[in-house]
């Protein structure tokens, strides 16, 4: 899973680039961020943060940051209800905006991710992956990337990860400030929010050839 960069951007720039992004991101959005907090904390209570275990670069595990954005209802056995239950009004406000993804921009200034790459996925995926989708772990995840600027949740796993090899195999200066523009574009018009069949997106359960 070694991944060697393409040139002097990916080499030298594109790390203190998305350090120098996120932490003026942080301190522009700090009103959004606290207005979103508190929010959060009175219509969903605490703890206002979500956090989960992610794969990032080489698969090595880092915590994600994320504004909640369902409850912690369970079932008569202790279990979560389903997502389209758990997910209030509020939350799917959040979502549709964005906002909920927010405190990743934490995660980008401690390492754990880029400002452009591929999105951050569950642990439990990484079996699944077959060996071109499992080149996405060669780079940091992204706070966004191909696959978000083309189509989010409403296209394919398939066609996700297609673009997550995509961004890998041509990573440029101006290739990631286009990313960055059309995300914003994209979350603006808020486009591909869900899939056709859930309110984010189903769980990938793997494709024809997995991983040895």
């Amino acid at each position: 899973m070694h991944h060697k960069p393409h040139g002097p951007y990916e080499k030298y720039i594109k790390r203190p680039q998305d350090f120098l992004c996120a932490l003026l991101a942080s301190v522009l959005l700090s009103p959004v961020l606290l207005i979103t907090a508190i929010l959060v904390r009175m219509k969903l209570g605490s703890p206002v943060l979500f956090k989960q275990d992610r794969p990032g670069k080489n698969g090595k595990i880092f915590k994600v940051y994320k504004f909640r954005s369902m409850t912690s209802e369970v079932d008569a056995n202790g279990n979560l209800l389903p997502d389209e239950i758990r997910l209030t009004a509020f939350g799917k406000k959040l979502r549709a905006t964005s906002l909920d993804e927010l405190p990743e921009l934490f995660n980008v200034l401690r390492g754990d991710m880029s400002m452009v790459g591929p999105r951050p996925l569950m642990v439990q995926y990484l079996p699944r992956y077959n060996k071109h989708q499992a080149r996405r772990h060669e780079v940091r995840p992204g706070f966004t990337g191909l696959a978000q600027i083309h189509g989010r949740n409403a296209i394919s796993w398939e066609e996700k990860f297609n673009w997550d090899v995509k961004y890998i195999d041509q990573i440029t200066f101006l290739g990631d400030w286009k990313i960055l523009l059309d995300t914003v574009r994209t979350v603006l018009k808020r486009e591909g929010i869900s899939s056709d069949s859930s309110v984010t997106m189903e769980e990938f359960m793997g494709s024809d050839e997995t991983i040895q």
